[in-house]
């Protein structure tokens, strides 16, 4: 089990956010996902045998919004 950050860009109201959950919970591989508008950040839990962080910033970009992999203090680590 592995924990990622991902900055998300582009979000403006609770159906974005809602949105970019859904996308990231419906992701193979994924256990839990949590976004936060406010923060425009998503937490997500996945399994790394089946997904990785890259993948899972492509999933958000895939339904309309911008995605950056969050290093550990909020630098940004990897950018799709």
């Amino acid at each position: 089990m592995a924990r990622v950050e991902l900055g998300v860009e582009g979000m403006t109201c609770g159906h974005c956010s809602s949105t970019v959950e859904n996308a990231l919970r419906g992701h193979a591989g994924v256990l839990s996902a949590s976004v936060s508008l406010e923060g425009a950040r998503a937490d997500v839990t996945f399994e790394p045998a089946l997904t990785s962080a890259a993948a899972l910033a492509e999933a958000i970009e895939a339904v309309g919004f911008d995605a950056t992999v969050l290093a550990p203090g909020g630098a940004a680590r990897l950018s799709v």
